[in-house]
């Protein structure tokens, strides 16, 4: 568990303390003249640190970088999942957010009016007029840029987080531990990481009942849902990078559905994945996806990738392959 410490220690205090120190004053309005772009990078740019906490634990406890869980086992194996990574999250999301407006057919905006209307409304205020028809369009075009490109353009980023948590994380952890155990812890962990932004208003607003401990809570939950399906995709392919094109097909298309709600949503309801509703096709995929994982380990069949060298393991301990095929003289 000595590098597993070392990571976490190492990922939250870096991150908390960015969060805490730069992210919390721009968001307060502490940091005064920040762009909303530049608010929004520096948001995103807690997303490295998962990356850096593999990098200074490779590097601080000499475990070096074998096993690094980024290489696919092979091209025909691996893109079947390759795609169901790419393309999943649309379709669970869509699913999702079908079920949220069945629930809730009166929140239903097939017209994206109130949506069309807001638009138009910060347009006017910018000093710009667009015609209803024009933001419907710019609307709806967003939505296959998200399904098709939305994985690779976010994959700077989420890749960040998968190296550490999907790449190195879980699979240490599944060292310790059985794989449904695993899961649910690795999956708080991951839930309680984002803590200082849910408090802040990530993902589920602030000023509800019970705020921020309802949102940490939720936020935990959505992890370890979430973190289930990119856990699969990584036994399955390998390498984490189906987890880092996963996760950029979830944050493309999060809050895609809100287009076609009347008041928004409900953030712990839905259509967002973030919600019991508009999240609950990623529920059921995610129940069927963790059975087959215990059951493959049942059976002796789970391929876990390997992540590093065990904790009693160094770099220099490890004999390179052109020393084992030296003859002993």
């Amino acid at each position: 568990m000595k590098r597993i410490t070392v990571f976490l220690a190492v990922t939250f205090g870096l991150t908390w303390a960015y969060e805490f120190g730069v992210v919390y004053p721009i968001a307060t309005g502490g940091l005064a003249g920040v762009p909303a772009v530049a608010a929004q990078l520096a948001t995103g740019a807690a997303m490295f640190f998962p990356a850096l906490g593999v990098l200074i634990t490779r590097l601080v406890t000499r475990e070096g970088f074998k096993n690094c869980v980024i290489k696919p086992r092979g091209f025909k194996k691996s893109l079947p999942w390759f795609l169901v990574a790419w393309f999943g999250p649309a379709l669970l999301a869509l699913v999702g957010a079908v079920v949220y407006f069945l629930a809730f057919p009166q929140d239903f905006d097939p017209n994206m009016a109130t949506m069309v209307a807001t638009t138009q409304q910060a347009a006017a205020a910018g000093g710009a007029e667009m015609p209803a028809e024009t933001i419907t369009m710019m609307l709806l075009a967003q939505l296959p840029f998200a399904v098709f490109l939305g994985p690779a353009l976010n994959i700077v980023t989420t890749f960040g987080e998968e190296w550490g948590w999907r790449g190195y994380l879980v699979p240490k952890m599944a060292t310790h531990l059985r794989i449904v155990p695993t899961l649910l812890v690795t999956g708080v962990i991951w839930g309680l990481w984002h803590a200082p932004l849910t408090i802040i208003g990530h993902n589920y607003g602030v000023g509800y009942p019970g705020w921020p401990f309802a949102g940490i809570a939720a936020m935990c939950v959505f992890c370890t849902v979430l973190g289930i399906f990119l856990t699969y995709v990584t036994v399955r392919t390998g390498s984490c990078l189906a987890a880092a094109f996963g996760h950029g097909a979830v944050n493309a298309l999060a809050a895609a559905a809100i287009l076609f709600s009347v008041t928004g949503g409900n953030p712990f309801v839905g259509p967002t994945p973030t919600g019991i509703l508009g999240g609950s096709a990623f529920i059921v995929i995610a129940a069927l996806m963790l059975w087959d994982l215990h059951r493959r380990e049942k059976a002796g069949t789970l391929d876990m990738p390997k992540a590093g060298l065990p904790d009693d393991v160094r770099k220099g301990d490890v004999p390179t392959e052109k020393a084992e095929t030296q003859p002993v003289r």
